[in-house]
Parts: structure tokens; sequence; C-alpha cells
């Protein structure tokens, strides 16, 4: 089976100074097609950092990142700016939304760094907002919306390029319980119709969700195992 990541011994360090401050002290893993993992682990442990890495939002100190058989750990930003629009899909904690922009032209913004025409981008919009079961919502502004269907928006714009990866940091983080749960459906909704998922939680239950938990502590992988008895979605296919 072919990984759409493979991390080879992956380190990060950053400088007070002249004082190194090593996060991440040589992280080495495989991620493959339609794997549904949480990155889990205590504040400090390195999470966060490896999500940027992973996401393409940061650079490796040393060692190798393979995305999709691309080597990125070396790429320049504008390079690496093009391989985050195609190929991850981000859901963040804040939802990240613009304001003034109504739920379909939130979510289509991807496609206007793409260079999509209006129409297409309007009707691919609509198409995604559908899979989140939020087209009735295309029209409302985020003030208009509760938590879990903002969050709903911030999810189908991940959606909208069809990315190979779906990296969800923190994505209930905001929620109260009930809507943590809607949102981890959709999220494993997502996972079965094929999409690689990486869920960032410092929550036990919503790593349930996942089939494989990865563990870090000191920038180091603690633990990698698989779940037995993970939590299945509730919404019909």
């Amino acid at each position: 089976m072919q990984s759409i990541i493979h991390l080879e011994n992956i380190r990060k360090s950053y400088y007070l100074g002249k004082q190194e401050l090593p996060v991440l002290k040589g992280i080495s893993l495989d991620v493959y097609r339609n794997e549904y993992v949480a990155l889990m682990g205590p504040s400090g442990s390195g999470k966060s950092t490896l999500m940027n890495i992973l996401g393409c939002l940061d650079s490796p100190s040393g060692g190798r990142y393979m995305l999709n058989g691309k080597d990125v750990s070396r790429m320049p930003d504008n390079d690496l700016a093009e391989v985050r629009n195609k190929e991850i899909g981000f859901v963040f904690q804040q939802f990240n939304l613009l304001p003034r922009l109504t739920a379909a032209e939130n979510v289509a913004l991807p496609l206007v760094y793409a260079g999509i025409g209006k129409k297409e981008r309007q009707d691919r919009a609509i198409d995604v907002l559908k899979r989140v079961k939020l087209d009735d919502r295309s029209h409302h502004k985020p003030n208009e919306l509760s938590g879990g269907q903002a969050q709903r928006v911030a999810i189908a714009r991940a959606l909208i390029n069809n990315p190979s990866i779906i990296l969800a940091d923190e994505p209930t983080g905001n929620l109260d319980t009930k809507t943590s749960y809607e949102i981890m459906d959709i999220l494993g909704k997502i996972h079965s119709e094929g999409n690689t998922v990486i869920l960032v939680t410092h929550e036990e239950d919503i790593s349930q969700y996942a089939h494989r938990v990865i563990r870090l502590r000191d920038g180091l992988i603690e633990t990698d195992k698989q779940n037995a008895n993970p939590v299945s979605s509730t919404i019909p296919a």
C-alpha cells in the first residue's frame, strides 16, 4: 500500500537568540490513503508543530517529508503554497470565515485563487455544501449561523478543491458536546467517501472517531496504535 504521507526523521527546532529549542526530535511515520488518523499529545508535545509541517504551513529543520510522492521538505514557499492549495483541505478550531461573505462565497474562496470562473465556483460551492447538509444556508453570512453550521461551512471550504488530505485542527474546540459529535459524524462520512483525514485533538472522546491514534510526547512518537472500535458515523450515507 502506497503512503500518501511519508516522514523520515523529521526534526524541527526554533531559536531563542543563539539557544536552540528542539520541538520535534525525529518523527518517522507513514499515513496511507483513506486512513483516519488522530494526533494527540499534551501541550508542548509537538503536535501543533507536526500539524503545521504536515499541512505545508512550515518546513522541517531536518529529515524528509514526502507528500503524494513529492519531496516537500525543501520546497520554496511559492511551491509549498501551491501544494497546500491542491493537496490539503484545512479545518480550524476558529472556523476562519470572512464575515462579509455568504456561506457559499466563503466555501468558493479557494477557487477564486485557483482562477475558476464565477458560475463554476457557485455550482461547486453549492454541491459541496450539500455534502455537509447546509445548502439551505448558502446565502447566510457567518453571523447568521450557529457554531456548528459555521464549522460545516469551514469543512465544505476544505473539500472544495478535492484535496488528498483533510487536516482538522481541534475542529470541535469551540463547540458544545452535541454539536461536536455532529461535526465528527460529518468528518466520518467524508472519510467513508474516500478522503484521508488527519485530526489533531486533545480530547479522548473525539480521538475515538479515528481508526488510528498517534500520541506524541516531548517531540517524539510515544505510541502509534490502531483503534479497535472507532466510533462510527450516525449520519445516513
